[in-house]
């Protein structure tokens, strides 16, 4: 097994080593990423609380193939392909911290949203499938998993967007101009041996565009966006990407074609809703 193939299982598949967080929360309510530090395992809650837990925290781990939670996946991506090391990872996509910033205030839906309603929309957007149910086991399970990584901070309601204190970092992109062509370049140089060079995945990475990778409704489908992860995230484990060049790199991966999103084909019947609690298209 090489170096790719070692550090994509253990950011993959974190089932196999529970990575413990200690989150020291200001009085503010926020947690600073550099504030995070690891220490010893981590216990799982007792009982049944517990293994709601670990549900969890598989479905995250392999979404696309878990039984709960393949019928609402409509690509190969998993939670844990944004959420690095299943939302462990303190700046790309992380989950330490975000359940405190719920009820939180979505632009999008234009309204309060909860945490579960955050989880279910990006079945829709990220991984291109249906919305589960609300109450439904994977909607309990992901956000009981997501709830007990925020353990310790302190209750702070985000009135701004349905965002954790730990999301990824906004990327400074004043002045910068992105770049197709430098990109096409960069990814060849440092993105395709895991994503490949066509984009649609390899056994290492998930794909990058195409059918099977997320639709142009999900918030990496901006290229602000989508270069603020890549700065703190790629490659993996070795998070070397200059501004410009993480901006250059998402503009060649979103100049390709992906899903459209259509809100409606991604909801499931009425009696299968629940309350969906935001705008329809």
């Amino acid at each position: 097994m090489n170096r790719q193939q070692t550090l994509h299982k253990r950011y993959a598949l974190p089932r196999a080593l529970v990575v413990a967080i200690v989150v020291t929360a200001s009085l503010a309510g926020s947690t600073r990423a550099e504030e995070l530090e690891p220490s010893n395992a981590k216990p799982y809650p007792p009982g049944e609380l517990g293994k709601v837990v670990r549900l969890g925290e598989e479905i995250v781990a392999n979404t696309a193939q878990h039984p709960l939670s393949r019928k609402y996946v409509g690509n190969s991506l998993n939670c844990t392909s944004c959420h690095l090391n299943s939302g462990r990872h303190a700046r790309a996509g992380s989950f330490l911290g975000t359940a405190s910033a719920y009820p939180a205030w979505s632009p999008r839906e234009e309204r309060v949203i909860t945490l579960e309603d955050r989880v279910l929309n990006c079945f829709m957007r990220s991984q291109n499938g249906v919305r589960p149910p609300n109450g439904s086991r994977v909607s309990v399970a992901i956000t009981t998993y997501i709830t007990w990584l925020s353990e310790g901070s302190s209750i702070k309601m985000n009135g701004q967007k349905p965002l954790g204190p730990n999301h990824t970092p906004t990327l400074d992109l004043d002045g910068l101009k992105p770049n197709v062509e430098r990109g096409e370049k960069l990814y060849a140089n440092r993105c395709a041996d895991c994503h490949g060079a066509g984009g649609v995945g390899t056994e290492e990475g998930p794909p990058v565009w195409g059918d099977m990778s997320y639709n142009d409704g999900a918030g990496l489908s901006r290229n602000p966006k989508l270069a603020s992860w890549l700065k703190v995230a790629m490659p993996l484990d070795d998070a070397t990407l200059t501004a410009q060049e993480a901006l250059d790199i998402a503009a060649f991966i979103n100049s390709h074609k992906r899903p459209k999103f259509v809100l409606s084909e991604h909801l499931p019947k009425n009696d299968q809703l629940g309350e969906y609690n935001g705008k329809r298209e």
